[in-house]
C-alpha cells in the first residue's frame, strides 16, 4: 500500500513563488511506486486547495482563471485517520493523508505557523517543529541562541520600526560602532528580500527605511570583507545529523540578491576542473555554484562540524541549509542563517554525495514518521479530569483553597 503524502506548499508569503518551484521539483522527484502524491497548494488568499493538476508548474501562470479546476479543501483529524475535505454547502471528503510535507519558504508559513497547525491536528510531518522554525526565520532570536551556544557570528545589532522612528540617532550610533560597511536586514524574511548592502552613514537611512516595509524588527550586520559565501546541508534531528558536501556560491553582487537564486543569469561557466552550475530559473538552481567549495581540508571540516552543531542549537530536523560567511585571508568562519526547509530542498548538494534526490525524499519522509512514533510514546495529557468535580465560579476555588471572611 503506498503512502499519501500532502505535499503542502506556497502561503501568503513574498516568497510564495519560490515555494511552489520547490514543491513542484519535490512532487517530480517522489517515488510514485511508493507515494501517493497529494498537492495542497494554499493561494496567497490563504485558500487551500488539492486536484492532481497543481503538480505542474504551468498552472501557477495564471491560477485565478484555473481555480475552478482545483477543489478548496480543509485538512482535519477524524479518528486516527486525516483527511482532506472539499468547503462548501454539500461538504465531501476528497482523500486521505498519511503524512503531510511542507515544502514551504519565508514569513507567516515557514516561521513554525505551519508546523503549529500540523501539530494541533496531530498528523505526522516532515521539517522543523514549531521552535526550530520560528528560530530560523528570526533572524535576531536565531543569533542570540547561536551566541549563547558559543557558535561564531558577525557583530550586529538589532532594533522594531517604531525604536527607529524614536531613537534614529541613537540606532546609528550602535550602527557606527559595528562600522561600515553593513548589511541591513527585515528579520523575519528569507529569500534576499529588502536587503541592502550599506558602506557609509549617508545611505542608512534609505536601506533601513526600505527593510521596514517588509518587517516590523530590523537587523544590521557587519559585513565580512574578503568573502566566501559557503554552504552546507544538514539532514536529521536531534539525535544525528548528516551533512552534505559545501557549496561555494558566487554572485555579481555584494550579497545573493533574490534575482541571483531565483532567476538566475549564469552561463555554465568553467572554474577550474569545478563546474559551476546553473540551470535558468528553477528555485535555488539558477544559482551559480561551484561544488566542491574550494576549501582546504580543515576548513571544510570545521564548516561541517559548525553545521552540525547549529543545526542541534536551533532545535531543527529534516533537511536544511546552514549559510556561511568565511573571511578567505583570516580564514574566520562566520555562521550566517539556517534555511530551516530550503530552496529546492537543497537536493543538488546531498547527489554530489551520492544521495539522489529521490533517496533524500525517502530519507525524510521515514526520518518523520519515525519521529512521529518517538513523539506518540511521550506523556502530553492525563486521563485523570481535575474539572471532574467542578461546580462552577460558586464552588470550590481549588483542592486548598477557600474564601475567608474578613
Amino acid at each position: 500500500m503506498k503512502i499519501k503524502v500532502g505535499v503542502i506548499f506556497g502561503g501568503e508569503t513574498v516568497e510564495h513563488e519560490v515555494s511552489i518551484i520547490s514543491a513542484v521539483q519535490a512532487m517530480g522527484f517522489m517515488d510514485e511506486e511508493k507515494y501517493e502524491i497529494i498537492p495542497i497548494y494554499i493561494g496567497k488568499d490563504r485558500i487551500w486547495y488539492t486536484g492532481p493538476m497543481l503538480k505542474e508548474i504551468d498552472i501557477y501562470k495564471d491560477f485565478n482563471d484555473l481555480k475552478k479546476f482545483a477543489k478548496k479543501c480543509v485538512l482535519f483529524k477524524k479518528g486516527e485517520s486525516f483527511y482532506l475535505q472539499s468547503l462548501g454547502f454539500l461538504k465531501r471528503i476528497i482523500t486521505e493523508i498519511d503524512i503531510a510535507f511542507p515544502i514551504v519558504h519565508g514569513n507567516n508559513i515557514e516561521d513554525g505557523s505551519i508546523a503549529g497547525f500540523l501539530d494541533t491536528i496531530g498528523i505526522p510531518y516532515v521539517g522543523p517543529h514549531i521552535l526550530g522554525a520560528a528560530m530560523g526565520q528570526d533572524k535576531v532570536v536565531m543569533k542570540q541562541v547561536m551566541k549563547s551556544d558559543e557558535l561564531p557570528i558577525v557583530p550586529y545589532t538589532w532594533f522594531y520600526d517604531t525604536e527607529y522612528l524614536t531613537y534614529k540617532e541613537d540606532i546609528h550610533k550602535e550602527i557606527e560602532k559595528i562600522g561600515y560597511p553593513v548589511i541591513v536586514k527585515p528579520a523575519t524574511l528569507g529569500s534576499s528580500v529588502g536587503i541592502t548592502v550599506v558602506k557609509d552613514k549617508d545611505k542608512i537611512d534609505a536601506a533601513i527605511t526600505e527593510a521596514i516595509n517588509y518587517d516590523m524588527k530590523i537587523i544590521v550586520e557587519k559585513m565580512v570583507e574578503n568573502l566566501v559565501e559557503v554552504n552546507c546541508s544538514v539532514l536529521g534531528n536531534y539525535e544525528s545529523q548528516e551533512t552534505s558536501v559545501l557549496e561555494e556560491v558566487i554572485s555579481g553582487n555584494e550579497f545573493l540578491t533574490y534575482k541571483d537564486k531565483y532567476i538566475g543569469n549564469g552561463k555554465g561557466k568553467l572554474k577550474g576542473s569545478k563546474k559551476i552550475c546553473q540551470t535558468g530559473s528553477k528555485g535555488m538552481l539558477a544559482l551559480d555554484r561551484i561544488i566542491p567549495a574550494r576549501l582546504d581540508k580543515k576548513l571544510e571540516e570545521e564548516v561541517k562540524e559548525l553545521a552540525k552543531k547549529t543545526f542541534r542549537s536551533l532545535n531543527l530536523s529534516g533537511v536544511c541549509r546552514i549559510d556561511f560567511l568565511i573571511d578567505k585571508k583570516q580564514k574566520k568562519i562566520y555562521v550566517n542563517e539556517p534555511n530551516t526547509i530550503p530552496g529546492s530542498l537543497s537536493f543538488y548538494l546531498w547527489s554530489p554525495a551520492g544521495k539522489e534526490y529521490n533517496c533524500l525524499l525517502d530519507d525524510l519522509i521515514t526520518l518523520a514518521i519515525k519521529d512521529y512514533k518517538r513523539k506518540e510514546k511521550k506523556t502530553y495529557s492525563f486521563d485523570t479530569n481535575i474539572l471532574e468535580g467542578f461546580n462552577g465560579v460558586k464552588g470550590k476555588l481549588g483542592t486548598k483553597g477557600k474564601i475567608r471572611k474578613m
